[in-house]
């Protein structure tokens, strides 16, 4: 059991109290953990919850993410990955010029397939249902995880079929999980000022409820260091909580630190690494329903993503072979990591690695 370092502070002692009884914490809690800068309180006490969920384990996961398309009809302010049809650089790629690459980079530890991309309309819903179908018949025991809510939104909208008759045609080509992206911060306020041209608050949820109902289990994200409020930090985490209460169908949560549009932005354009951590903390103590907190070592680095494994972190993401929208983005991270790095990562902050697929089903632990 960690000891939290006494605190004089009324309000972190009765945080603390809630937290060891198991009390869920308010909007008013979430809101006064980022005003305090008390981080190794906080950060003990998420410590405390993810050892009582996951014990010293640390889960990582051999994958790769693959982009088909970077032709996009949304402008997100943030975003840097997204090109129109016919400008330089932008690509669609079909199933057969997929596999090529997938083939160039596979080997047999490859369990997952991260698979996200623009929003191109100049292609047809069936493009991404044989997308998905060319790399299953392919590599069948691969995992596709795949397509964002704001994707399937997305497809739903050019397709004229529901969320649900979407869903169920990508799942009999091969679609097995969700990604968590497209949430960015779940405020209409925020969306609209951030030009977020994509699925509302309402839809991202809704497309989640509804994988749910059908059986898939999702990820989902929060994207912050932008103009959001703190208050707009701890509502995206009561929305999640909250349908997370209502299916359970969430495998992990994961804060993605903004990154500016320009690699050479000065440190000043970044999210300090004191907000990094904390992020991570306060979700995993506000986050009571969901098993994993996920340390993205693309956005916040791999020795930061280390220290968030004694902060709530239980989960180190994966290999991915070669990340694009965040660094796109200006990240000035590894593109991907090997996995002895990843186990050395974990064992280096007296955690146990284990290798997992996506639902969290353990392949080999490294003691």
């Amino acid at each position: 059991m960690n000891v939290v370092i006494p605190t004089e502070d009324t309000h972190m002692q009765h945080i603390i109290e809630k937290v060891r009884h198991g009390e869920r914490l308010t909007l008013e809690d979430g809101v006064y953990l980022y005003q305090s800068d008390d981080l190794l309180t906080i950060g003990q006490l998420a410590n405390e919850v993810a050892m009582r969920k996951n014990g010293k384990k640390v889960y990582f996961i051999e994958n790769m993410s693959l982009y088909f398309t970077n032709v996009c009809e949304a402008h997100c302010a943030f975003c840097n990955f997204r090109k129109d049809e016919g400008e330089e650089g932008s690509y669609t790629l079909s199933g057969q010029q997929m596999i090529e690459y997938v083939e160039q980079h596979f080997h047999p530890g490859v369990r997952e397939f991260h698979i996200v991309g623009g929003h191109n309309p100049n292609v047809p819903f069936q493009y991404y249902v044989d997308s998905l179908k060319a790399l299953k018949d392919r590599f069948p025991e691969v995992t596709l995880k795949a397509y964002t809510a704001a994707e399937i939104d997305f497809f739903s909208r050019i397709s004229g079929l529901t969320y649900r008759e979407v869903l169920q045609e990508l799942m009999k080509a091969g679609l097995q999980s969700l990604t968590g992206g497209g949430a960015e911060i779940l405020s209409d306020h925020y969306r609209k000022k951030m030009r977020v041209e994509k699925a509302d608050v309402t839809q991202y949820l809704q497309v989640h409820r509804t994988a749910h109902e059908l059986g898939l289990r999702t990820h989902t994200t929060m994207l912050y260091g932008s103009i959001e409020t703190k208050e707009d930090r701890i509502r995206h985490l009561m929305h999640i909580r909250e349908l997370q209460d209502e299916t359970n169908g969430f495998l992990v949560f994961i804060p993605l630190s903004m990154q500016p549009i320009n690699p050479r932005a000065g440190i000043r354009r970044r999210n300090s690494a004191f907000e990094d951590l904390k992020t991570i903390a306060i979700s995993r103590l506000m986050l009571d329903n969901f098993q994993h907190i996920k340390a993205y070592f693309i956005n916040i680095g791999v020795q930061l993503t280390q220290v968030a494994l004694t902060m709530g972190a239980s989960d180190a993401h994966g290999t991915i072979v070669k990340e694009k929208i965040s660094h796109a983005a200006g990240a000035l991270t590894p593109e991907g990591i090997t996995r002895e790095d990843l186990i050395w990562l974990i064992k280096g902050a007296g955690r146990i690695p284990v290798e997992r697929d996506t639902f969290y089903n353990e392949i080999k632990v490294y003691e």
